[in-house]
């Protein structure tokens, strides 16, 4: 008997070839990857065991224009089976409900990720793919078309929760909820049976106006969030009780703490800040006390605690999933723990997510995915005993054609900005490649969010090979980095949300990483700092490549009756106000930091591109800063692609992009 790690080993280095759902690919040696390689869609984009382990569920294009489902015999073995497959639409979200039945919901974005946006709809299918049903309508342009529905739920059902089921169990209900479509969403939840189509009441009522619901992993609602106005509350209903009892109540964007998951035995888990910087730990609740306990469950120092409980099927607790600059799995089992052991042996210097079914038994089944910073991601199975080497066989690679010897390494710096506030810095670059590279500062949107993590991400990895050494700052205003460096952020947009960008690229040109070549880039809030940076450091980069931006701050801010946008008047006078500032009160401070009206002191060149369809950064914004940048006499390169929202989803649409992109650098970098 092998161990298992050796027999992984050897398997992968003998097996690649019979990878049963990926298709094959080849370029020339030396050459640049097309952009092709980094923009195509997914070859597998999920891979999910059903409840015994049965069943491997694989969604994805495998061959296909379009991403379907197909489902393995894991037990049987023989070849995978295509069991859904539409003609005009994208199968997506899959879910299993018993060990016998999927659920699934299925996107158009053929046409542009605006046509394609709204409600994706909701279908069921067994495992041999009889008994398909669509259960929810989509709501869009298009309608993917399934001759063998019936009456179907409204577009403004959502799927809650899929109740974890107990190997045997035939039970083929979900809990969805209506949405009531108005400034609150309130929801009314309800069970669905995947194989009728017919609904019925809970048996539980919410609060009055709840807007969302966390239930445990039987689908038992536990807590109920509610709105009204700029005000939240969290209530809590325990096992066996109809009562719902408050948590909390606060304004928004004010929580004590965030509702995060509950076990099975009833417990609370919330997330909340620790500390001077505020970094986000996961701790249980302590009922007796209504708070949190004092004592945190998990802490992740120098980050904020993002990650899952891993529960598996048989409603054991067995680790925790976190995610500091690289994810990690926390196994509280022995036997996890040398399994996690033995695969992250067979695969270094990556992330290998597990999850098991029949867990450290002989008739063990194992999943893997598979990932780094130069491998966009593969999925393994394991059947039988731990130390059968004849058991494990690859499913698949998210991008066949993504080689890994081709592409660029990424490491997490943390330096200084100008005010001694710490600020993580992302670097991709060619591992290959000698002294100060030709820079491309791209920063990420949002700007809420935080920016990246690591692992294998198409747009730094294009222009990476293209000998670009690639920078992503996580300037204030970024979440993942505690709640002081997100409120660092608050009302700073051009300004020392600005100066962070700056600070990075000039600490990468300090320790000889980028060279005095740069330019800036970025989508949505990183399109904003693209242009303020051409603004307030206009020696610092030579051009600057701005897509989906805001560029009419004012417009963004206080919206117009003349322009269509998906933000909310509750956003707007609750949240925008206090995060990028009030549309009345700073006036003179949105003017200063706002590009259209600073447009005439961009002198470098830019490339702009934009979404017909945008509503969270309408059109307009590219038109009137195009308009104020030909008044000054330095006119953009635009392009704008109809059917496309926030964001460019259709391929030929995603290399049209990158190739103009990659025209523009060259241009002016090199």
């Amino acid at each position: 008997m092998k161990p298992l790690h050796r027999a992984l080993g050897a398997f992968r280095r003998l097996a690649c070839a019979a990878v049963f759902v990926a298709g094959l690919g080849a370029q020339a040696a030396n050459a640049a990857p097309p952009p092709e390689t980094f923009y195509r869609k997914p070859d597998v984009s999920e891979a999910l065991l059903s409840p015994s382990g049965r069943w491997l569920a694989i969604t994805g294009a495998m061959g296909a224009e379009r991403a379907g489902l197909v489902i393995f015999d894991v037990k049987n073995g023989g070849q995978p089976r295509r069991i859904v497959q539409f003609a005009d639409g994208d199968v997506t979200n899959v879910k299993w409900v018993n060990d016998d039945r999927l659920v699934f919901s299925a996107l158009d974005f053929a046409e542009g990720s605006g046509r394609g946006r709204g409600a994706w709809g909701l279908f069921a299918v067994n495992a041999d793919g009889s008994k398909r049903i669509q259960l929810v309508r989509r709501l869009g342009s298009r309608t993917v078309r399934d001759p063998a529905s019936g009456g179907l739920l409204e577009w403004n059902h959502r799927l809650i929760s899929t109740p974890l089921q107990r190997e045997g169990s035939t039970s083929a209900e979900v809990l969805v909820a209506r949405f009531t479509v108005n400034e609150r969403r309130t929801l009314t939840p309800l069970w669905l049976d995947t194989l009728t189509g017919r609904t019925r009441s809970t048996d539980f009522k919410l609060p009055t106006d709840t807007v969302d619901l966390l239930t445990d992993p039987h689908g038992n609602a536990r807590v109920a969030i509610t709105r009204q106005d700029g005000r939240l509350a969290a209530f809590w209903r325990a096992p066996g009780s109809e009562e719902w009892t408050p948590l909390y109540e606060s304004t928004l964007n004010h929580e004590p703490f965030h509702p995060h998951s509950v076990d099975s035995a009833g417990n609370l888990y919330v997330t909340l800040p620790r500390g001077p910087e505020g970094y986000s730990v996961l701790a249980r609740y302590d009922f007796a006390r209504h708070a949190p306990e004092a004592q945190d469950m998990v802490v992740t120092p120098g980050f904020d605690f993002n990650g899952s409980l891993r529960v598996e099927n048989d409603g054991q607790l067995r680790g925790v999933r976190v995610e500091t600059d690289v994810e990690t799995t926390v196994w509280l089992t022995d036997g996890m723990k040398g399994i996690q052991a033995d695969v992250d042996t067979a695969l270094p210097r990556r992330v290998n997510r597990i999850s098991c079914r029949h867990c450290g038994r002989d008739d063990m089944v194992l999943l893997v995915r598979s990932y780094s910073d130069r491998e966009p991601g593969e999925w393994w199975i394991h059947r039988g005993a731990a130390s059968d080497g004849n058991a494990w066989q690859q499913v698949g690679r998210v991008n066949v054609e993504a080689k890994a010897d081709d592409m660029a390494a990424m490491a997490l710096q943390r330096i200084s900005a100008r005010d001694g506030r710490d600020l993580p810095v992302w670097i991709t670059k060619n591992t290959a490649a000698k002294g100060p590279l030709p820079a491309v500062v791209l920063v990420h949107g949002g700007p809420w969010v935080r920016g990246n993590t690591w692992g294998w991400h198409a747009d730094a990895q294009f222009l990476a090979s293209r000998g670009y050494v690639v920078i992503e700052p996580e300037y204030r205003g970024s979440t993942g980095y505690g709640d002081a460096h997100l409120k660092a952020g608050f009302r700073q947009w051009g300004q020392a949300m600005q100066d962070d960008v700056a600070d990075a690229l000039r600490w990468a040109q300090k320790q000889g990483i980028a060279s005095d070549k740069a330019c800036i880039a970025g989508a949505s809030y990183g399109g904003y700092s693209t242009l303020m940076g051409l603004i307030k450091d206009p020696a610092l980069y030579r051009c600057g490549v701005a897509w989906v931006a805001v560029a009419d701050l004012d417009l963004y801010v206080s919206g117009s009756l003349w322009v269509d946008d998906d933000l909310s008047d509750v956003g707007r006078k609750y949240l925008i106000s206090e995060m990028v500032g009030d549309g009345k009160a700073d006036a003179e401070m949105i003017a200063a930091n706002s590009p259209v009206l600073q447009a005439a002191r961009i002198k470098s060149p830019l490339l702009l591109a934009f979404g017909e369809e945008d509503r969270r950064v309408p059109l307009a914004h590219g038109e009137r800063l195009r308009k104020a940048m030909t008044g000054a006499g330095n006119a953009p390169e635009w392009v704008t692609y109809p059917g496309e929202a926030h964001g460019f989803f259709v391929t030929r649409n995603r290399v049209d992009f990158a190739e103009r992109m990659e025209s523009f650098l060259a241009k002016h970098l090199k």
